[in-house]
């Protein structure tokens, strides 16, 4: 038997611990903390030689590297950055558990993104494990070359080649390759690396204790690099994302926009915050479609990726100015609560502030979603009254939903969120792909395109 007592307690230890994570969860994402980090390694720095040093992950068959590498050869010439290049495996099992759906659409996000930034196409060859290996002897030899940047943008492009045989067969000829025991030496030794300096992913940029994934996030980069050494140059890396939203462009069809959400992702609370006015801008008929967490579908997070995740949520929610770092992770019963909540609430056209709300309280407020004291306040200020609430919290039926949309979400290829598809379009993955989601808007409208490139 429960007391009341034991109730109160409960409550009282709910309510301490949820303090104790908003705190901790603030100070970790805190801009104190992260200025302290980076000025404790340029002192380190400056007492040493001074010269400043980015690690950069190459995985031969990801190719999202013959993207970024481009953009980061040009800053470190520009900015006296040393590179350090490492060869490094996909990603295990545990930070990618769908490697072959990440495999695909890694593929059309970076050919699509080739394409955009004016860079040479990528090819639509899947690269075989001796293709790969191959293509990871040739990038070992290349390391110790006088331009080993050109060898390694060559290497992923001929890995992903339709004629990849032929095309690693001619690299070997020129640049040589390494015997398969000391290729596999140099992948493991850049796998450990990347583990001890806390990362999973190819791709991806590292300088002094922070991390920078593909060429989406390498103007973050840019500016540290120039806060220190302003040259008055025009930036080099691009920032693809929404510009100045049109007003009144909406046509006689309305474009359906759909929007694949969790209530476990931070990044889903960045994009909830910024489409709303996307689909207006543009008389979208948008349709929240939620899912799951991954966790909760069995999918693992591993703590490096959940931490990643946490930091690199900051700094675009700051870029975009959406308050984010007191969070209550809501998984489990806080996530099913909020989702029972929100399939209601879609029904009484009321989802995208009931989702905006929810997620702002999980990871700007830190409001614990498990009880009732912390619910009902978000969902009254999204227009959701207590009884349309307790009505919700005692109908399973979101669950079925929720599995329909995910089965909606893998028929595009995609497995997580925020996912997004306009009409009968491919669908795209990720907040940072808004601006894509933009172009298919003014493509199903019969608008022009809009530069990308051009400031």
């Amino acid at each position: 038997m429960i007391t009341s007592s034991g109730v109160s307690h409960a409550i009282t230890y709910s309510c301490a611990m949820s303090a104790l994570r908003r705190l901790v969860t603030a100070g970790l994402t805190s801009d104190g903390l992260r200025n302290v980090r980076r000025a404790r390694h340029r002192l380190v720095r400056r007492m040493g030689n001074g010269t400043m040093v980015a690690d950069f992950f190459f995985q031969v068959d990801d190719p999202y590297g013959s993207v970024s590498l481009p953009f980061l050869a040009a800053l470190a010439e520009r900015l006296r950055l040393t590179l350090r290049l490492h060869l490094v495996p996909a990603p295990d099992a545990a930070a990618a558990p769908e490697i072959d759906r990440l495999a695909d659409y890694g593929r059309r996000d970076a050919r699509m993104l080739a394409q955009t930034l004016g860079l040479e196409p990528i090819g639509s060859g899947h690269p075989t494990p001796a293709q790969i290996t191959r293509a990871q002897a040739i990038a070992a030899a290349a390391l110790a070359s006088e331009k080993p940047v050109d060898v390694l943008i060559a290497v992923a492009r001929a890995c992903l080649a339709d004629n990849a045989d032929q095309a690693l067969d001619a690299l070997a000829r020129k640049y040589g390759a390494i015997d398969e025991a000391a290729t596999a030496a140099r992948v493991a030794q850049g796998a450990s690396i990347r583990q001890k300096l806390g990362h999973y992913l190819g791709s991806t940029t590292h300088f002094e204790g922070e991390f920078y994934w593909g060429v989406d996030r390498l103007h973050y980069l840019e500016a540290r690099l120039r806060a220190e050494q302003p040259t008055g140059e025009a930036s080099l890396c691009p920032i693809l994302d929404l510009r100045s939203l049109p007003v009144g462009v909406a046509g006689i069809a309305k474009p359906r926009l759909d929007f694949y959400l969790s209530f476990r992702s931070p990044y889903t609370m960045v994009a909830a915050e910024r489409i709303g006015a996307l689909a207006e801008a543009y008389g979208a008929d948008l349709r929240l479609k939620f899912v799951l967490p991954m966790v909760m579908r069995g999918l693992p997070v591993p703590g490096a990726k959940r931490m990643y995740i946490t930091l690199d949520t900051k700094r675009e929610a700051a870029r975009n100015g959406i308050a984010f770092g007191k969070i209550v992770d809501p998984v489990g019963l806080g996530v099913e609560r909020g989702l029972a909540v929100l399939h209601h609430a879609i029904a009484r056209g009321r989802g995208l502030e009931f989702a905006r709300s929810f997620l702002r309280a999980a990871f700007a407020e830190g409001t614990d979603m498990t009880t009732d004291a912390g619910l009902l306040p978000i969902a009254a200020r999204a227009g959701i009254d207590a009884d349309t609430v307790r009505t919700a919290l005692a109908d399973p039926s979101w669950r079925d939903v929720a599995e329909a949309n995910r089965a909606d979400l893998f028929a595009l290829g995609l497995w997580g969120v925020p996912s997004f598809q306009v009409d009968d379009r491919p669908g795209w993955l990720g907040q940072d792909r808004l601006w894509r989601i933009e172009d298919d808007l003014r493509n199903a409208l019969h608008l022009p395109p809009i530069d990308r490139i051009t400031p």
